[in-house]
């Protein structure tokens, strides 16, 4: 005979309601389960075969069997010897179904759930999932949504499972109706208004959600309200009650805020307490806090962390510094005590880096300032995180020091930094505006394998040029930081496709470089190379290039202008007229009544060249990419040397500047300037390095390289059809004036086109600002810009359009949004720009973009 002791049920351990003679258990047998192991059943049972038990071990042992969350119904009973415990199962969840949640993601959701223990497979527990849905209201009220509601349902299926569903009703978030500030005196309501975040509803809240109440946003605007009136004096200041209401129906909040100013405390005395380390007169060089000032808590925090950081550059990591004002309510005045307490000097023991899943350990230590084992500095660590910022291989790169456990004197330094693309390996595919489709091979990379060198192989090739290139640099070529590099290069380039005169080259060359740092901030370089240059066939395209009357490709010889009628008449009757003609070979040069002054006419097609350049640069930019703050510029001298076939001098000077307007707004300010000319055997520069401008990282607005002097389109001379086969024309000639002695003219004539002058002019000014609704911008960079500049030439041709020398009336000017995203196929560049000012000549376009990247 089996007898059961009732002992609990529905989730609760009651107490034994018959009580059972005490027995000593033989054995243990659990019945009922299903999914729960038995072996979970025994480790939680108090009891062990051989114990006597009596009516409080049968509690016990039921109250343990319910703690562990995985039965609803529990009996205890005795079958002879043998303890028998029947047990009925909690539901599992077979599925979670969440429906009506938009500002609170699913995901998010279902794992806040399974935290809990509320997910597909676990026991169901019906008090969590009232208690979460509880939670989840919270925090949509928390967000201002107050008439939000969160209902579940729990249907029952087959085999002991349950299927959940959540129904969210989220509402809408109530908007700030009107915020009421009471107890001002020195400020008015309007003033006290801007510092919050919140705001009442207005026709950019839209975009802002400023009037939407959040109680993270309202405990912050109160602390900015309250470092207000106590950076201005008011020492006494404080909030004396916070109000918010709600109108009947949940949609409109107002806020009260009850303020009492205070009187302004005036600075009666500035001193130093503790052990200041280093010489007194050193610390009071950072006081902000001055005698007869208006108390400022601003400026007495900021001298603290002036005095901390000083410590701290001598090794004293720990350094404490307090700054007490002590006010006399009389005089309404404040004697203000900074406290130092610069504990022990610490040392650094270990510095170590994390995040870097490609770049090696070895080129982040290599840009360390602060050493191991040495003191530690404030100033050391922070100069390291920013060397590694302007590498530009990183996203993001943080510090954080922490104390060595079981010392007082020792820290380790970590930095932890976030990759970003650097460059591009594998084919490329990519669309140019100005140079069209991008195809090819190409191994272009910052950060070679993570070795930090500077490696790229391309074969690319595009409507404007076929480039064949390796380079190669080494940044620590040496261990102090000198650079070496070297590139060769071949390059067929057709002019005409980017907006240039129509001229065409085929250069290759080799080049070697070496850089040097002269300080953390500062380099100079040095460039030897030697290049081959040859020029198309086109070069008569252009006046400035060539005058010489050089035979368009299949046409070679020339007709007498009084034979011209005899052969169009043969022509006509399809014969062979060049045969029945005595024809000239190629066009003599002499027969032009004109001086030859074009660039070929006077130093040929084909050029030896050997250039050294010199560079400075300096930088102090946070960041390699799409810095923020700092400045940076660079001065680069190129002179082709005698002994060459060209004789030239190129100055460039290049600078930016970047100053913050506000936190979310930055200010950039660039320039770049140029001077060409040539030099000895070489009166004029060579036309192949002209500077050009317009486009991307120039004047956007106006089409790529078409600002500044226009060429000047050649003599077109007159062609006609000289022999015919099968009725089909095989040969032109040029028309020779029996008169004169010269080609005849045609009337068409093409249009000039940019060419460049020697002198570059440029400057921009750009307002950086956030992009709404993305999260991470640390790769795009969004830009109100206005650009402006020009090319000038010194010394203008008679029959050259737009070409002035430097006239600062000539500088076209725009205006327009741009923005920079930096992705692991290259930089994508877009912007929209309006011209303010241009010359006549000058070719607009409003919308401009790059996409790809070619090396």
């Amino acid at each position: 005979m089996k007898d059961f002791l009732k002992a609990a049920s529905l989730g609760l351990a009651l107490p034994v309601t018959a009580v059972a003679q005490s027995f000593v258990v033989n054995d243990i047998r659990v019945e009922g389960l299903q999914r729960v192991s038995a072996g979970t059943v025994f480790a939680a049972l108090p009891v062990r075969v051989g114990d006597q038990v009596e009516s409080l071990e049968i509690q016990d042992t039921t109250r343990a069997l319910f703690r562990t969350g995985y039965f609803q119904d529990i009996q205890v009973g005795r079958e002879n010897g043998v303890l028998v415990i029947t047990v009925r199962e909690r539901p599992a969840i077979s599925n979670i179904e969440i429906t009506g949640n938009k500002a609170i993601k699913t995901e998010d959701l279902l794992k806040g759930m399974e935290e809990n223990g509320l997910a597909e497979g676990q026991i169901f527990k019906r008090a969590t999932l009232e208690g979460l849905a509880q939670e989840l209201e919270r925090q949509y009220v928390a967000q201002g949504r107050y008439g939000a509601s969160v209902t579940t349902e729990v249907k029952e299926l087959p085999r002991n499972q349950v299927e959940l569903k959540v129904v969210v009703d989220e509402g809408s978030v109530a908007a700030i109706k009107h915020i009421n500030i009471v107890g001002n005196r020195a400020f008015s309501d309007e003033e006290l208004a801007e510092l919050f975040e919140l705001q009442t509803t207005g026709w950019l809240s839209w975009l802002r959600s400023d009037d939407k109440y959040s109680r993270e946003k309202l405990t912050g605007d109160l602390e900015r309200l309250e470092s207000y009136y106590l950076d201005r004096g008011y020492l006494e200041f404080r909030i004396d009650s916070t109000q918010v209401s709600l109108s009947p129906d949940k949609s409109n909040v107002f806020i009260t805020v009850n303020i009492n100013e205070g009187d302004v405390y005036t600075v009666s005395e500035v001193d130093l307490a503790g052990d200041p380390v280093v010489s007194e007169e050193e610390i009071k060089r950072l006081l902000l806090v001055r005698e007869g000032q208006t108390f400022s808590q601003v400026l007495m925090t900021t001298t603290s962390d002036y005095i901390t950081k000083r410590l701290g550059n001598e090794g004293y990591t720990f350094a404490e510094v307090n700054g007490m004002p002590e006010p006399n309510e009389e005089d309404k005045t404040v004697k203000v005590t900074f406290f130092i307490d610069p504990g022990k000097r610490a040392y650094v023991r270990r510095i170590n880096f994390r995040g870097n899943t490609r770049t090696s350990d070895e080129v982040l230590r290599r840009e360390m300032r602060q050493m191991e084992a040495a003191s530690a500095s404030s100033a050391r660590i922070e100069q390291s995180k920013v060397r590694l910022e302007r590498l530009g291989y990183f996203k993001e790169v943080q510090v954080e020091t922490a104390e060595v456990p079981g010392t007082s004197d020792q820290i380790d330094v970590e930095y932890t930094v976030e990759e970003q693309p650097s460059g591009s390996i594998g084919g490329t595919l990519g669309y140019a505006q100005g140079s069209g489709l991008v195809l090819g091979a190409n191994v272009q990379e910052n950060n070679w394998l993570g070795t930090g060198k500077t490696v790229g192989v391309a074969i690319n090739t595009s409507r404007y040029q076929t480039v064949a290139n390796f380079s190669y640099t080494d940044p620590y070529f040496t261990p102090d930081g000198v650079s070496r590099g070297f590139n060769v290069f071949y390059q067929e380039r057709d002019y005409s496709e980017i907006n240039l005169a129509s001229y065409n080259t085929t250069t290759y060359g080799a080049a070697l470089s070496f850089g040097y740092p002269i300080s953390e901030i500062s380099r100079v370089g040095l460039n030897l190379g030697f290049s081959h240059l040859e020029l198309g066939n086109s070069i008569n395209s252009v006046k400035e290039i060539s005058e010489t009357p050089r035979p368009i490709e299949g046409v070679e010889d020339f007709i007498l202008s009084t034979d011209e009628a005899s052969v169009l008449e043969e022509l006509s009757e399809a014969a062979e007229a060049k045969e029945a003609l005595s024809l000239g070979s190629a066009v003599d040069p002499e027969l032009l009544n004109s001086d030859l002054n074009g660039f070929v006419d006077l130093y040929g097609d084909m050029f030896d060249t050997f250039t050294v350049t010199a560079s400075y640069a300096r930088s102090t930019l946070n960041r390699g990419i799409l810095a923020t703050r700092g400045a940076s510029q660079r001065a680069s001298l190129e002179v082709a040397l005698p002994g060459g076939d060209l004789e030239y001098g190129k100055l460039i000077y290049t600078a930016q500047y970047f100053r913050p307007l506000t936190k979310d707004l930055t200010l950039r300010l660039r320039t770049r300037l140029g001077y060409a000319n040539g030099y000895g055997d070489t009166p004029e520069l060579p036309f192949f390095e002209n500077f050009y401008a317009g486009g991307f990282g120039s004047v956007r607005g106006f089409e790529r390289n078409t600002l500044g002097p226009r060429s000047t389109p050649p003599t077109p001379y007159r062609l006609v059809s000289c022999a015919t086969e099968n009725g089909v024309v095989t040969e032109r000639c040029y028309v020779l004036n029996a008169e004169t002695g010269a080609l005849e003219v045609s009337s068409n004539q093409s249009e000039p086109q940019p060419f460049g002058g020697n002198i570059l002019i440029e400057g921009s000014a750009e307002v950086i600002f956030p992009l709404p609704f993305v999260k991470d911008q640390r790769s795009m960079q969004s830009t109100f810009f206005i650009d402006a500049g020009n090319v000038f030439d010194s010394s203008c041709g008679e029959t050259q359009l737009n070409c002035y020398d430097v006239d600062l009336s000539h500088v076209n000017v725009s205006a327009g949004l741009g923005l920079t995203w930096i992705t692991g196929f290259g930089p994508l560049q877009f912007s929209v720009a309006k011209a303010l000012q241009k010359n006549d000549e000058d070719e607009v376009e409003v919308f401009q973009f790059t996409l790809g990247n070619s090396f």
